[in-house]
């Protein structure tokens, strides 16, 4: 049975794009824009930032490499926000029914020591979850292990009795080899669908009953 869920953060709560911010400093020119972000300000380069790097060693190894592109560099951990335009309303609708059924959350996200503490403040929801495990801060991103290894340990969860959703699917399949019931996050009604299916929400036909 299936009793607590464990949430990522960026692509199931959060809306996060750094093309929000970009489309700003590039205006009119989408392909400059993807240039960019393809070569210079890459994904991988970002995860390093969430598996711990600081912002600074991040910027200063680019600009040493682009330094005409030092200041659309610098935008990348200065403006973060930007990349934030708010939350998905309807995930957060989830969670508020599994908080009003006192269902134990959890957060264990992919993200920046640098740039969660500010959406702690933004977004009041992060103040439901019983314990938040943020990559940035432990060294260590999903999907390795270790990380939900670090979630399980210090929060006593117990995987077998655990959900884990994800947009991300090796990362869903990651917690599943530890016994989670991992679920791809794909859309808030796919999601609650699963969700009532594990019995953690109401059907839908129980819940029009109701």
């Amino acid at each position: 049975m299936r009793t607590t869920v464990v949430f990522d953060l960026g692509g199931v709560l959060i809306s996060w794009n750094p093309r929000n911010l970009y489309r700003k400093l590039f205006p009119g020119d989408d392909a400059a824009m993807e240039q960019f972000l393809g070569t210079i300000c890459t994904q991988d380069w970002n995860e390093r930032q969430d598996a711990g790097r600081s912002f600074a060693e991040a910027e200063a190894e680019l600009i040493a490499l682009h330094p005409s592109k030092a200041e659309l560099i610098r935008a990348f951990g200065s403006r973060f926000d930007e990349m934030i335009p708010g939350a998905l309303d309807d995930v957060v609708a989830i969670l508020a029914e599994l908080k009003q059924r006192r269902v134990p959350l959890f957060a264990l996200s992919n993200w920046s020591a640098e740039t969660f503490p500010p959406q702690r403040r933004r977004f009041p929801f992060l103040g439901w979850f019983e314990g938040i495990v943020v990559s940035g801060e432990e060294g260590v991103i999903k999907p390795d292990q270790r990380i939900f290894e670090r979630l399980v340990q210090r929060y006593r969860v117990r995987p077998e009795t655990a959900v884990f959703i994800d947009d991300n699917p090796g990362n869903a399949e990651a917690s599943a080899r530890l016994g989670f019931h991992g679920i791809h996050f794909t859309s808030a009604t796919a999601l609650r669908t699963e969700l009532a299916s594990l019995g953690l929400l109401p059907s839908a036909g129980h819940a029009a009953a109701s």
